[in-house]
């Protein structure tokens, strides 16, 4: 597997300029090892002293065997739905607080980073959602979205709930009074979901588990299905304002009464690359402070 990458994608978080030291040492790196490199265009102009040649994402997931994501989270799930479609294998430094997703951490870039140009790595491929959102009796589509966290359908502005229907696969399950519903993936599980009550998932598990925000009954708990199947959230028309249905804590698109959202698994695996000792479970130690006395 050594140097199976050869061309590659550096790019960094939005609107963060303390991240042009992590990506000059790993340009650096690159370069020694005979790598071509390519800047996002968005970091490049927040980094004009970078000279590395640039690129926008089109054509990183084009021409790149390998994105490198400098950032945290959510860095990675931006560039997960923006580069999905190129099949480009993402592997994340992990600049922020937590990093479930960039596991390798900045202090270590040199080892790890040149153990996995040397092929030792483990590749792994998790699946995102597709939202459609549609306005009212199948007048059209509104507009749509990948999320590789999760699909949150919620209240707006005012604090009051809002009143959803919930079907699967056509069958009606039931009518939910809350705050709100997320849908999330197996990755997403331990983000919004994790915090509203919902259970860790597997990443490697082909499921997708709903979880209510705030319920008004106690008898409303989360519920994992089958990751093949069609969910479609229908804004009841009991409801007093507008809700939001939003991807990933990133993209948000306004719904009406009677509007809905259509969720289903997107075909296109997102494919991550990990140093070869990855290990979700220690991820989850670390993290989540497992064994930590109080």
């Amino acid at each position: 597997m050594a140097n199976s990458f050869n061309t590659i994608g550096i790019i960094g978080k939005f609107r963060d300029t303390t991240v042009g030291e992590t990506i000059t040492v790993v340009h650096k790196l690159l370069k020694e090892r005979g790598c071509k490199v390519l800047l996002d265009e968005v970091s490049a102009m927040l980094l004009p002293d970078l000279k590395i040649p640039v690129a926008d994402r089109d054509e990183i997931g084009e021409q790149c065997d390998l994105a490198i994501v400098v950032g945290g989270d959510g860095t990675f799930l931006n560039v997960a739905r923006t580069l999905n479609d190129y099949h480009t294998p993402l592997l994340g430094i992990n600049l922020g607080r937590l990093g479930f997703l960039t596991d390798i951490h900045s202090e270590k870039i040199s080892g790890r980073l040149n153990a996995i140009l040397d092929g030792e790595y483990v590749e792994e491929k998790r699946f995102l959602l597709h939202g459609s959102f549609e306005y009212e009796n199948g007048q059209g589509e509104i507009s749509s979205s990948d999320a590789f966290n999760d699909i949150v359908v919620h209240k707006g502005h005012v604090a009051r709930m809002i009143e959803l229907d919930l079907y699967i696969n056509g069958q009606y399950v039931n009518t939910q009074r809350a705050d709100g519903l997320i849908v999330s993936t197996p990755t997403g599980s331990t983000a919004y979901s994790l915090s509203s009550g919902g259970p860790i998932l597997h990443p490697g598990l082909d499921a997708i588990v709903l979880v209510p925000i705030c319920p008004h009954t106690m008898s409303q708990r989360p519920i994992v299905i089958d990751g093949d199947s069609e969910i479609e959230i229908r804004i009841s028309d009991k409801n007093h304002g507008d809700a939001l249905v939003t991807c990933d804590g990133q993209l948000n698109v306004n719904l009406g009464i009677g509007d809905s959202v259509r969720i289903t698994k997107n075909k296109t695996p997102v494919h991550m690359i990990h140093p070869a000792d990855y290990n979700y479970y220690e991820i989850l130690r670390a993290k989540l402070h497992w064994g930590h006395r109080l």
